[in-house]
């Protein structure tokens, strides 16, 4: 029996054991189990690496995704560039390479979307935090221009107000992601402060969150006739991209 897992501290909220399981269910795989591996520090990652033998592959979330790095031989190129890890594979010599499937699955999500409109676009990167790294390094390998906003004008290129504030700010920038918590379950009365008063058809709102399935920041730009897109699509990218690593 094949083992995979999750690394991750707290993971109650987990989306990944739940969709695996549902998976390996729909689809008849029986010799392969998916468990929650809860480690309050990185430091318990040999620990439990010696205690699962038939571990041959991990999911890591937060707050590991930089910190795994120490514990690994190898970086695939998404991993490299982004500079966080989230996925694991495990060789049957025990070496372990890291990849980072969010890049996949953001860059596919967006291209679909867009469907050719790259050329056309330049985006405003909502958060400066982990969640935006892979964002920021898709959008650069796509050749789309962009900035980020943060709360703190030392982090990021804008901050919330300037572009209220400025409004050449948000006429030149009509793809906009959502990479910050903002509106996510059970705080959906919240979302980016933005003038949502100026979208219209020709934007396009990125939320990265998926529950609930359309946040406020959604809501907002859909009735003001923007085209929207929650993160769901991108999480399930990234899950199948990460069970396409383990298999190949």
């Amino acid at each position: 029996m094949r083992i995979l897992g999750l690394i991750g501290y707290p993971l109650s909220h987990s989306f990944s054991q739940g969709y695996f399981k549902e998976k390996f269910k729909t689809e008849g795989i029986q010799d392969v189990i998916y468990e929650n591996f809860e480690i309050k520090s990185i430091d318990d990652l040999p620990a439990l690496l010696r205690s699962y033998p038939n571990l041959c592959g991990l999911n890591v979330t937060i707050p590991y995704k930089e910190d795994v790095k120490q514990y690994l031989h190898e970086l695939d190129y998404s991993a490299q560039k982004v500079g966080a890890v989230n996925v694991i594979k495990i060789l049957p010599d025990q070496r372990r390479i890291g990849y980072n499937s969010d890049y996949y699955g953001f860059r596919t999500s967006l291209e679909s979307w867009l469907a050719g409109k790259f050329s056309s676009v330049k985006a405003l990167v909502l958060g400066t935090g982990g969640a935006s790294k892979a964002i920021r390094i898709v959008l650069e390998d796509c050749n789309v221009p962009y900035k980020t906003v943060s709360r703190n004008k030392e982090r990021g290129d804008y901050t919330y107000y300037e572009v209220i504030e400025k409004k050449d700010i948000i006429e030149n920038y009509t793809l906009i992601i959502n990479t910050t918590p903002l509106g996510m379950y059970p705080h959906m009365n919240a979302a980016p402060q933005l003038p949502y008063e100026r979208l219209n058809e020709k934007y396009y709102l990125y939320d990265l969150i998926y529950n609930p399935d359309e946040t406020l920041f959604l809501q907002k730009g859909r009735e003001a006739g923007a085209k929207t897109k929650n993160g769901m699509e991108m999480l399930i990218l990234q899950a199948e991209k990460s069970w396409d690593i383990w298999n190949q």
